[in-house]
């Protein structure tokens, strides 16, 4: 099995389990060792999967697992991690070899789960409606979700040209990243999620007005340096992270001069 970057990845429900799931190859895969604990009920998932893998191996079905990928997604200390994946075509195959009465509603359920992000492929407006009411449902005002929605475009855009021009790891995007923050705010992400006290919690969620719009301004002006100077490589693209973060950093600090305050905080925009 092969390691992939993933796109996003978000946290599922299936009758109060949890379920990783990741936008890959434009379709949701799931997390199988989630999948197998929602199935099973096992102690012990994890185990129960690699004793399932050998068994489907030994039984001729080894095409089913060597299309499992290794994707990147957050483990229960927060931190981004290496597990078997899967896609719902796969899944269902999977699920065929657990016995288990909870094997239909699962199905049911991953089909709707599926026939959502067709809808939203298909009319990518639905996708924004639905993130904005989740949004609107943890008590985020209009005006901030008007700008975490514009922040959240602009992140695709650049990630998209750093994909483009020679990012292959998910640590070369963390480094990326971190560049860009260092030189807009003085501090890395994980830094900062320390300032605030966060743990899984997504950090730009929990960001001001104007920490999102210097956020914004060091990713945009890192995304227009990449296509005006048609940067290629690890090295180059570095280089340029770090000279959109400046921009974004001169701002903030002129502002900070004029306001007499620190625009870096510690609080966090809800509880």
């Amino acid at each position: 099995m092969k390691k992939y970057i993933a796109d996003t990845t978000k946290i599922a429900l299936f009758k109060g389990r949890k379920i990783r799931k990741v936008f890959y190859r434009s379709e949701w895969w799931f997390s199988v060792v989630d999948v197998v604990g929602a199935l099973t009920e096992s102690a012990n998932p994890q185990v129960y999967w690699r004793v399932l893998k050998k068994r489907l191996i030994e039984e001729g079905s080894s095409e089913t697992v060597t299309k499992c990928n290794d994707l990147k997604m957050p483990a229960e200390d927060g931190k981004m991690r290496i597990t078997d994946c899967a896609s719902t075509e796969v899944i269902f195959r999977l699920i065929q070899s657990i016995p288990s009465p909870k094997a239909e509603p699962l199905k049911r359920w991953l089909a709707r789960v599926g026939y959502e992000r067709v809808q939203e492929i298909e009319d990518p407006e639905l996708a924004t409606k639905r993130t904005r009411m989740l949004y609107k449902l943890k008590g985020y005002p209009d005006d901030w979700i008007e700008k975490r929605m514009r922040g959240i475009a602009i992140r695709e855009e650049l990630t998209d040209e750093w994909q483009k021009r020679g990012t292959q790891e998910q640590r070369d995007y963390e480094i990326l990243t971190a560049e860009i923050s260092k030189a807009t705010f003085g501090v890395t992400p994980s830094q900062y999620k320390k300032l605030k006290r966060l743990q899984r919690e997504n950090l730009r969620d929990h960001m001001d007005d104007f920490e999102l719009i210097f956020t914004m301004l060091g990713e945009r002006s890192t995304t227009e340096i990449h296509r005006t100077e048609d940067s290629k490589g690890i090295p180059k693209l570095k280089s340029d992270a770090k000279a959109g973060g400046e921009i974004a950093g001169g701002a903030r600090r002129n502002l900070e001069k004029r306001l007499g305050r620190s625009i870096v905080s510690k609080k966090n925009y809800l509880p």
